[in-house]
């Protein structure tokens, strides 16, 4: 009896051992608490995708893009182009530049900064005339300059245009330097601007306006002639502008008689993605040479991108209007980088003032 009873217990405990292994065993495979942890794939990204989401914002005169908006005001500096002022300071950091005859044969330079966030030296500053301030309302732009014509003085009073005048209300931002002489010895800073504009009270964030023209992807193809680069002569036969265009770069860079345009603060030289070449009806207005250009309304051009010329036709409404440049009435648009006009007479005519070059120098 005893041994009976002792068999059926060890039998029920073994047989209670067994379906408690096996019971545990199958829970191991099934229980989603016990299941080992399956990695989800992340979809990668490439470095270049998340830098340019990183890099949202546009600056609107160059269409290049940036990690930070910069809502500053622009700025239009007018700046001495004689050769005793020549290399400037700071002509590399501008959006755009303007180039124009002044009095005589001279040519003179207005400089629109905007998206440049560094310090650095400009100059050296000169007079402003009413066309380059009509240039300057284009862009919602502060006026720096050193004097102005009679007429320019009138306007800016007449028409309560922000500026800061070496002369009259700003010759604390301003600075004489040794090494040249007078009057191509005027420089300002970034800084000294922005230090003035709020001095005098004036508004320094941007209100934008319609001046930013479209920009082209980078893949854009170009329909026109070949062209390495270009040479513009506004009067002076021995005073010529010229472009070459480097591949690698995408840029034409910048020289004045066949020498290198160099900035004197970073020894760079000058260099845009888009050279503009625009006639314009001049007109002397007296004995000192002083001129009024013609630059609302339309005439002919040439617009030079990515080793192409293609002639345009320009067209400007009124003075709140940028240069619109057409071909066959269709709109063309700028790549992304630096602009350089240059306002040549349209008389005798436009092609005596400039030679484009089909062949690499």
């Amino acid at each position: 009896m005893v041994t009976r009873m002792t068999r059926l217990i060890a039998t029920l405990m073994v047989t209670f051992l067994i379906t408690s292994c096996s019971f545990e065993h199958g829970a191991a495979k099934t229980s989603p608490a016990m299941a080992p942890a399956v990695p989800v794939p992340t979809p990668s990204v490439a470095p270049t995708a998340v830098k340019e989401r990183e890099m949202l914002y546009k600056a609107p005169f160059t269409g290049l893009f940036s990690e930070q908006r910069n809502e500053s005001r622009p700025l239009l500096v007018m700046v001495n182009n004689h050769q005793s002022a020549r290399p400037q300071s700071g002509l590399s950091y501008a959006d755009v530049l303007y180039e124009s005859l002044a009095e005589g044969e001279v040519t003179r330079i207005a400089a629109l900064y905007q998206s440049a966030d560094v310090n650095f030296t400009i100059g050296p500053v000169r007079s402003i005339r009413p066309y380059y301030m009509d240039l300057g309302k284009i862009y919602d732009a502060v006026l720096i300059h050193a004097g102005g014509s009679p007429d320019a003085y009138t306007q800016l009073d007449e028409q309560k245009l922000d500026h800061l005048d070496e002369i009259t209300n700003a010759g604390r931002f301003f600075w004489r330097e040794a090494f040249r002489k007078a009057p191509h010895n005027l420089y300002t800073g970034l800084e000294k601007i922005r230090m003035g504009t709020e001095k005098l009270g004036l508004r320094n964030e941007y209100s934008a306006v319609q001046a930013m023209p479209a920009y082209l992807p980078e893949n854009t193809d170009k329909p026109g002639m070949l062209a390495s680069g270009m040479r513009v002569t506004f009067l002076l036969k021995s005073y010529a502008v010229s472009y070459t265009y480097d591949a690698e770069l995408k840029l034409y860079k910048r020289f004045i008689n066949d020498a290198p345009h160099l900035d004197l603060g970073n020894n760079e030289q000058l260099a845009a993605s888009n050279v503009v070449v625009l006639a314009a009806e001049h007109i002397v207005l007296d004995n000192e040479g002083r001129r009024d250009i013609k630059m609302v309304g339309s005439g002919t051009g040439y617009l030079f991108q990515r080793n192409i010329a293609q002639p345009v036709e320009w067209r400007r409404n009124d003075v709140f209007d940028r240069f619109h440049l057409y071909q066959n009435g269709k709109e063309l648009g700028l790549f992304p980088g630096k602009t350089h006009y240059l306002i040549v007479p349209n008389k005798p005519t436009f092609e005596e003032h400039l030679t484009i070059q089909s062949e690499n120098r």
